[in-house]
């Protein structure tokens, strides 16, 4: 075979979610794209800010040395804003550019990191239901994912993230806003983790990382809501992505913030420098680096919240179980039947949902709702139909 033995593999167990995408692209061509509702992709619809288009525009018009290379951690005069806005926002004290990398995308930051921190065989632990590509990242770098069952309502089973804990783990990953719960662990939920992990590394014990996944920090609906573990325990590393927060997932733009606290925060920027290079990322792109220092607007949050309470009212009516979608833009809810044959049904019926088990939960299903009004309306019908089907 042409291909490693690795990456055959990973082409047979390929992202349900990508093969569910290109299945939609496939029914939109057979069946036209008006009677199709593809719900399985969190590509949004909504167009990105004013502000950021005009930054962009403005930017290209700049010269000298606007495209050049700059340090593996990007511009410092962007590292340095990006630290000034975590600062003020109240994340972190005694925040400085030497503490944040620019990096192409959340993926790129969770690669970085992981390349940085992991020996072959140590494990990182997730609590389900997660984001599917976390296992790919982790054994990426030669790493296993340990997966942890979360509590009833979706939040952080602290006792079983501990139980799960031994010699050879290096790091827990933490999402919130989930994907693809929805959830926003709370303040409270988040003090026990970071408590337990300082007391599992106290007296010279083992210590922990934690890789704060914030995406979806902005999409919140509930305002205060949202808590970054990252500020609560020291050995922590915020991973961000304007993806979400400007509506611009294409263009691959991040961070990873660095606890100010963290005990080897300088060797550890050194390593994330080099990492960044030798993964093939370098640097993260230097115009976009450059828009999203300058803008301070982000996408309107209301833009989701009406799709997510059109989907809820529909759900709730036809007896659907879910969990609370307090941000993202995503609904988790519960399979009225086995999940594999759920799922085909639905895909029948031209509704394109996303397996729970792929995100390791097996018997619910996720709804992308970043998509636009037709396509909500059309699922909302489609939703009905098929809990009639099952009733019926």
């Amino acid at each position: 075979m042409p291909l490693s033995r690795k990456i055959e593999g990973d082409i047979q167990s390929a992202s349900k979610i990508r093969k569910l995408f290109e299945e939609g692209i496939r029914l939109r061509g057979v069946h036209g794209a008006e009677n199709v509702a593809d719900l399985s992709l969190g590509n949004p619809v909504v167009e990105p800010p004013e502000g950021f288009v005009q930054s962009v525009c403005s930017l290209v018009q700049v010269k000298g040395g606007m495209h050049r290379y700059m340090p593996n951690l990007g511009f410092p005069r962007v590292r340095e804003t990006v630290a000034k806005t975590l600062s003020v926002d109240g994340y972190f004290d005694g925040l400085g550019p030497e503490h944040i990398m620019m990096c192409s995308g959340a993926a790129a930051g969770m690669n970085v990191v992981l390349k940085t921190i992991l020996n072959p065989g140590e494990n990182v632990i997730v609590s389900a239901p997660y984001f599917v590509e976390y296992k790919s990242y982790v054994e990426n770098h030669g790493g296993e994912l340990t997966v942890v069952m979360p509590g009833d309502d979706f939040s952080l089973d602290v006792r079983k993230i501990e139980a799960a804990i031994n010699s050879r783990t290096r790091a827990i990953i933490v999402n919130s806003p989930n994907n693809p719960a929805g959830v926003v662990y709370s303040t409270e939920n988040l003090i026990d983790l970071a408590e337990m992990l300082r007391r599992w590394g106290g007296d010279g014990g083992q210590t922990i990382y934690v890789i704060s996944d914030e995406p979806y920090r902005e999409i919140v609906y509930e305002k205060g809501s949202f808590t970054s573990i990252a500020s609560l325990y020291a050995e922590s590393f915020m991973v961000y992505s304007y993806s979400k927060s400007l509506s611009v997932p294409g263009e691959r733009i991040g961070y990873v913030a660095v606890h100010p606290e963290m005990k080897d925060g300088r060797a550890v920027m050194n390593g994330m420098a080099i990492c960044n290079r030798i993964l093939g990322f370098v640097n993260a792109p230097a115009l976009m680096q450059r828009a999203v220092a300058d803008v301070r607007v982000r996408v309107d949050v209301n833009d989701y919240r009406m799709r997510r309470d059109r989907l809820k009212g529909v759900l709730e009516e036809w007896g659907y179980e879910f969990a609370d979608p307090q941000g993202t833009f995503y609904i988790f809810a519960r399979c009225l039947d086995d999940e594999e044959a759920f799922i085909e049904r639905a895909k029948d019926m031209l509704l394109l949902i996303v397996p729970g088990s792929t995100f390791g939960y097996e018997g619910w299903f996720r709804i992308a709702y970043c998509v636009d009004d037709h396509t909500i309306e059309l699922a909302c019908q489609k939703l009905k139909e098929l809990a009639q089907a099952y009733q019926s």
